[in-house]
This record gives structure tokens, C-alpha cells and sequence, in this order.
């Protein structure tokens, strides 16, 4: 196995730069400096840590356009959706910084005891293993709340996105954070097998395949360590038949294209209707030929290459596989190399590939249903539980349904998407924990119970 990483920028398969990994006595350093630092960063002040945090937003405010930049360049994503993905994690650690200390003080409960609380304490050192899809937002959601909470992290990026790592670790440092509070790792799977076997590591926290997360999973339960994981997502978009096609097309479409359609909570499946399915399908063609493609770093571009050949090629088979199945293709199935056109495929059900698993890419796939019930029934047809969006002007009709739908969200008339404020996380095979708000920060820490007589 090679010991070097290469990263490359997607729109032209252009090498950028390469990188070695880290020698097993180099990892062996990082754990032991996450561990001593560990012992003296639980000891400050919710004070000092919101200054710290302060100070992070400010890094990223100030370099926003090249970490943007970065982003685009690693792993194809248009650049105002990179500058939009910068901007979120400012937002993530404003959250926190204003929230932080009310989430983690002491909860009082009254016993017949003199006194009794409960006590939210750090961990240690958790790592995350992250993917490559939202290269900062996904690595600031996990380390904003488990920093803040008086843990260290570790950081094991996907390597196509190796000089995003890099930078984080980077941003973290000159914001103030103490050296090893945060700290990137570049090792191969087997190097990363041995840091979850280490003592030092407490918690994994995982984003990425349903593979991956069976994997991790595994170790860690061997070693009886907590795990948070948020996999893969088949997400339903549900269209009734009141569903003002005119309002909001323009999310419809950006629920699947944007980021190339390479998000875990895009909307994969659309079930519309029978009553309002010819309309939706003219709309929804439109929307998505206006999209206009181009260089990612063209700040008017909404859709680019994936993010790697083989990726592309992925869709491609399940694509393929779909359409021997009776799929039926209206726009869009060209591939070139990394490049997948944006692709609408009619007659889907289930057994088919784009229906049954998580595609990953530009790819929209039409279901028609008999009626609300039978939608809803489609929609759970699924192995994946992330998210739901359903459109249509009857609230109090989509409110009847949240609970027939087993998923982590359920979204009306909005596009499934990530909030500071709310819980973020799936079920079934989408994994377990919570990312975010009050819930992500106690993810990693010890729930003490103190009772004084």
C-alpha cells in the first residue's frame, strides 16, 4: 500500500498536490499529545473557550474566499456553494458560542439529598472521521460542540480533501486553540483501526457510507466506545397533490442538484402523485435544464463535475442497472470521466437501483403514487431513514403524517437541510446520535450523576 495521498481538482483531473502519510510513531505522537493536552484543556473556562471561538469565526470570515477556494479546488464543488459552506460554519460556531454554556451547565434535581445535579464532563480525545462531500462543514459541526465541551479531537479526513484537513487544523491553531486540542491525522485505514484500539481514543464520531459506518462500528464495539453515526440517505420528496409547483420549484430541484447531488440528505426519490404528476415532471425538466454547468470556480456556476471518476461511474452502473429494469431516462445519463449530466429517470420502482440504494451524483428518480397514502407507503420502502420533504399547502394534512414517517426529519415545504439550532441524524440504516444543537453537544461527554448528603 502506498504511504502518499494525492489530491486532485475534478474538472480537469489535475494533480494539486501530494502528500505522505503520517509513520505509526508519528500517530503514536498525536495520540499522546491529544492526551496531555486533554488534561489541561478540560480545565478551562467556558470564558476562555468562547473567546477561542470568537476568534475561530473571525479566522474564517477573514480567509473566506480562499478556503472556499480550497474547498472547489479539492473536491469540485461550485464556488458559491464553497463561500455558502464557509459561511454556515460561522454560523455553527456563533451557535455554540452563545449557547454553549447554558447546554453544558449543571442541571439541578431535586432529591433528599443536600444537593444533586447532574454534571456534563468531557470525555478526552474522540476522533472523527469525516468525508468529503462538505469538507468543513462536516469536520466544524463535529469539533465546534465536542471542543467546546472540554474534549480533543482527532481528525481523519477523506484524502481527496487531504489539504482541507490540513487547513482546519491550521484555522483552529492560529484562532488561539492550544496545540493538540485539534489535530489532523493522515493515515491509512489500518493506522486509523489502531487509534480506535488505543486507550487514549474515547469516541468515534463517523459521517460517511453505510460500509464505513458497519466497519467503525465494529471496531469500536469491540472496544466498548461510543460511536455517533450519520450514513447514507435515500431521502423522499414527497408532492401532493395541492403542491404550489410554482413556489417552489426552484428548491425542488435545488434539493437534488446542489453540491452535484453528492449530499447524504439530497432528495433522491421523488414521489408525486398521479393528479399532479405531468405538471410537476414539465416544471422539474425546466428547473433542471436552467441549471447552468461550468468551471466550479466560476462564480456562476450551479452545477459541476463530481467530485471523482469513479464516483461518476457508480451512478453510472446504477443507472444503467435501473434503466435493464424498465427505468426509463428523459434527460440528462451522459457521463465524461468525472462529469455526470444532470439525469431524470420515470418509471422507477422499487427493486431498482436508484430507488433502493443512495445515489450519489446528479441523478433524480420519479416515482408516480395513487395517492397521499400510497406515497407515504413508497417513501418508507426504504432501508435508509434521514429525511423526508413533502410539498403541498395542507399543513395540517402533512402534520398528520410526521408520524407514519420513520426518518431523523421531516421537512414541509423546505428542502431537507442542516440547522445549528435543530438535531441533525437518521435511523435505520442512516445510524444513530445527533449532530448539533443542545443534542450534539452531549454526545461526548459523561452524564454525572453527583449526589451530596
Amino acid at each position: 500500500m502506498s504511504n502518499k495521498v494525492t489530491t486532485k481538482y475534478p474538472f480537469t483531473g489535475e494533480t494539486i498536490k501530494e502528500y505522505s502519510l503520517y509513520t505509526d510513531k508519528e500517530v503514536d505522537n498525536i495520540l499522546i499529545k491529544a492526551n496531555d493536552t486533554f488534561l489541561e484543556w478540560r480545565k478551562t473556562s467556558m470564558k476562555e473557550r468562547k473567546s477561542l471561538l470568537e476568534e475561530l469565526a473571525n479566522v474564517l470570515e477573514n480567509e473566506k474566499e480562499m478556503y472556499a477556494n480550497l474547498i472547489t479546488q479539492e473536491m469540485g464543488k461550485p464556488y458559491k456553494e464553497s463561500i455558502a459552506e464557509i459561511d454556515k460554519c460561522i454560523w455553527l460556531i456563533n451557535f455554540y458560542e452563545k449557547n454553549a454554556e447554558d447546554f453544558l451547565s449543571d442541571e439541578l434535581i431535586q432529591t433528599d439529598a443536600q444537593e444533586s445535579f447532574i454534571s456534563y464532563d468531557p470525555l478526552g480525545t474522540i476522533l472523527a472521521i469525516m468525508p468529503w462531500n462538505y469538507p468543513f462543514w462536516q469536520v466544524f459541526r463535529f469539533a465546534v460542540p465536542t471542543l467546546t465541551a472540554g474534549n480533543t479531537a482527532l481528525l481523519k479526513h477523506a484524502n481527496n480533501v487531504t489539504g482541507c484537513a490540513l487547513a482546519i487544523q491550521d484555522i483552529f491553531e492560529s484562532a488561539g486553540f492550544p496545540k493538540g486540542v485539534f489535530q489532523t491525522l493522515l493515515a491509512s485505514h489500518n493506522q486509523i483501526e489502531q487509534v480506535i484500539n488505543n486507550e487514549i481514543v474515547k469516541a468515534v464520531s463517523l459521517t460517511g457510507s453505510e460500509k464505513a459506518g458497519r466497519a467503525i462500528a465494529k471496531i469500536a464495539g469491540h472496544n466498548l466506545k461510543k460511536t455517533v453515526l450519520e450514513l447514507g440517505g435515500n431521502n423522499a420528496c414527497i408532492i401532493l397533490k395541492d403542491a404550489d409547483l410554482d413556489k417552489y420549484m426552484e428548491t425542488i430541484v435545488k434539493a437534488r442538484m446542489q453540491n452535484t447531488g453528492q449530499s447524504c440528505i439530497a432528495a433522491k426519490r421523488f414521489i408525486v402523485v398521479e393528479e399532479i404528476y405531468d405538471r410537476f415532471l414539465e416544471k422539474f425538466k425546466e428547473g433542471v435544464a436552467a441549471l447552468m454547468f461550468g468551471e466550479p470556480l466560476d462564480p456562476k456556476t450551479d452545477i459541476a463535475t463530481m467530485a471523482r471518476v469513479d464516483l461518476a461511474e457508480e451512478v453510472e452502473r446504477q443507472v444503467t442497472e435501473s434503466v435493464e429494469k424498465g427505468a426509463k431516462v428523459i434527460v440528462g445519463n451522459k457521463r465524461d470521466k468525472a462529469y455526470f449530466e444532470p439525469t431524470i429517470l420515470i418509471n422507477v420502482e422499487p427493486g431498482m437501483p436508484v430507488f433502493d440504494e443512495e445515489v450519489f451524483g446528479p441523478v433524480a428518480a420519479v416515482v408516480k403514487a395513487k395517492s397521499t397514502n400510497h406515497a407515504v407507503e413508497l417513501a418508507s420502502k426504504s432501508k435508509f431513514g434521514l429525511g423526508t420533504m413533502i410539498f403541498t399547502e395542507d399543513r395540517e394534512e402533512a402534520r398528520k403524517l410526521i408520524s407514519s414517517i420513520e426518518d431523523g426529519a421531516f421537512f414541509v415545504n423546505e428542502l431537507v437541510k442542516s440547522d445549528p439550532r435543530l438535531p441533525f441524524g437518521g435511523t435505520k440504516l442512516s445510524g444513530y446520535g445527533r449532530e448539533l444543537s443542545k443534542e450534539g453537544i452531549m454526545e461526548f461527554v459523561n452524564k454525572k450523576t453527583v449526589y451530596i448528603k
